[in-house]
């Protein structure tokens, strides 16, 4: 299985390893693919990974993460053109977050969501969100005293989320999927009270667990 990774930060690095490690096909997208941190990166990663433009990474993989920072994620999409993308899952890891009074704080919400704009602006792809309520190094592995976290889910297309809830499994997760795309309008509050609750304590390992009787 070929897999794109859309961004070359934090996120895309460690999901482009998580993948890796399991023996994906990955290719890592930047805007300028050949500069030394994205090589040194794709060595690390071993023979099974490569790093290219956006539109060849959109090419490339049979399953996209889209890992951009929500400023650049509109570009990023253009970049990658959307008929890349047509009928392959999409998954996104995008939260909307505005920076520009210092603390972040959600640029949509209540009546829109970042999950539902890049479906808007990929109709023919299958967009999930996942991997967007917890920071980069918790997720590939969780490893939390209480078990494993819980992933919630949420997209449109009941086939493409089995095979994200698949990949959630490799990767050491329980998901739980709450439904149609819309309700990204959840699953992003819900980062930033992980946000939230990182800032007040200055801890980054934490995680949610949905408790059931």
């Amino acid at each position: 299985m070929k897999v794109g990774i859309i961004g070359s930060g934090n996120v895309g690095q460690a999901l482009g390893k998580g993948f890796a490690k399991l023996k994906y096909e990955v290719k890592i997208g930047s805007r300028n693919p050949d500069q030394d941190k994205i090589k040194d990166l794709i060595k690390s990663m071993g023979k099974l990974a490569s790093a290219g433009t956006f539109d060849k990474v959109a090419s490339f993989g049979e399953i996209i993460v889209l890992a951009t920072s929500w400023s650049g994620t509109e570009n990023a999409v253009k970049l990658s053109n959307p008929k890349n993308l047509e009928n392959k899952i999409v998954i996104d890891v995008t939260n909307p977050l505005d920076f520009s009074e210092g603390k972040p704080k959600l640029a949509l919400g209540y009546n829109n969501s970042a999950g539902e704009t890049i479906q808007k602006l990929l109709p023919k792809s299958k967009v999930v969100k996942a991997f967007n309520m917890v920071g980069n190094a918790h997720m590939v592995n969780p490893d939390f005293p209480n078990g494993p976290p819980d992933m919630f889910i949420c997209g449109n297309d009941e086939e493409a989320k089995q095979k994200v809830t698949e990949i959630l499994t490799k990767f050491g997760w329980s998901t739980i999927d709450i439904g149609e795309i819309e309700n990204s309008r959840l699953l992003e509050p819900l980062a930033m009270l992980w946000i939230t609750y990182g800032i007040k304590t200055n801890s980054w390992n934490h995680a949610f667990k949905l408790l059931k009787k």
